[in-house]
């Protein structure tokens, strides 16, 4: 591999180095080799094809990137590895992105009839917390262990996936002939597929192409830890934004209701001085149509004060005649 010397402390996902040191470059015996991985294959040594490790490197950070991209969105990446050399890292990984994983047994269907996988996922749930709660001591002796052995088998099944929701945004495959399944759901689904490649399997349908030994321990832990990384990362950087976001939306939400409220009160306070003002108003009109009815009126005392001296020159003459 020419320029080895030269790229080998190149930044990256991983330094060529280390991916010398891995054994990433074994591939399987030349009799076993599958023609459509010619192109990523440098050579042939004892009988055994050797892969260029300048493009694994090269598409490594690809796959890396792009891996980055989906959870910088929020989006999901399905790590899936079931084979004994990767169980272990994919798990690790997964997790500390906080990403499904299937590292015990792919379940047909997973992707192709997520809704009735969903069901099985809210028993998985359901199981879980009755457990946690203590209600499962509480059932008959017979009920209690057909319960905790459907929990046990659910969570082999699906414990990875309990917190899918939705199908992945793309899948991260460690060796394609073990999960052949997992890659025909996907392909079948249109998900993007990410995946550690061979020399005796068929890259053609795989998005993102990762050529290098899938059967090594070492192999297997590095590729999975730099797409774990990335995910890790992007996703860290994602939900802080989301984080941030939610904040911001709560805090502008709580101005708004409080400036709602402060209007509320003021229009109520205006509406009551204006109650207020009207009930004088019209305290007052009643008064002023009340007051000119007592007062006497002039013009009627003057036409009243001939009857009054008739009748008092009367009653002084009914007085005299008495007399």
């Amino acid at each position: 591999m020419a320029d080895t010397a030269e790229t080998a402390d190149a930044p990256g996902p991983a330094r060529l180095r280390e991916l010398l040191e891995s054994g990433l470059h074994f591939g399987h015996q030349t009799r076993r080799w599958n023609p459509r991985m010619r192109n990523y294959i440098h050579g042939e040594r004892d009988g055994i094809h050797v892969i260029d490790l300048l493009q694994t490197r090269q598409l490594l950070e690809d796959a890396a990137a792009f891996a980055a991209e989906v959870a910088a969105r929020g989006g999901t990446v399905l790590f899936v590895g079931t084979k004994k050399q990767a169980g272990d890292a994919i798990a690790e990984s997964a997790k500390a992105g906080g990403m499904p994983f299937v590292n015990k047994r792919w379940l047909g269907g997973l992707l192709t009839n997520f809704a009735t996988i969903s069901k099985r996922i809210a028993r998985l749930q359901e199981l879980t917390v009755l457990d946690a709660e203590g209600q499962l001591d509480l059932l008959p002796t017979k009920e209690r262990m057909a319960r905790r052995a459907e929990l046990q088998k659910l969570e082999f099944n699906l414990g990875g996936v309990r917190d899918m929701t939705r199908p992945p945004d793309a899948v991260f495959i460690v060796d394609l002939k073990a999960e052949e399944i997992a890659l025909k759901e996907a392909v079948r689904l249109r998900i993007p597929v990410i995946a550690l490649v061979d020399t005796n399997c068929n890259p053609d349908q795989v998005d993102y192409v990762i050529p290098g030994n899938d059967d090594a321990l070492r192999s297997c832990g590095l590729v999975v830890r730099a797409i774990g990384e990335a995910v890790t990362d992007a996703a860290a950087d994602w939900r802080e934004a989301e984080r941030r976001r939610i904040a911001e939306e709560e805090a502008r939400r709580a101005a708004e209701r409080e400036a709602a409220e402060k209007a509320r009160a003021e229009a109520e306070a205006k509406a009551a001085e204006e109650a207020r003002a009207a009930a004088v108003a019209a305290e007052a009109a009643k008064l002023a149509a009340a007051k000119p009815a007592e007062r006497p009126d002039p013009a009627a005392a003057s036409d009243l004060a001939p009857i009054r001296e008739g009748g008092s020159a009367a009653a002084s003459a009914g007085v005299d005649g008495a007399s």
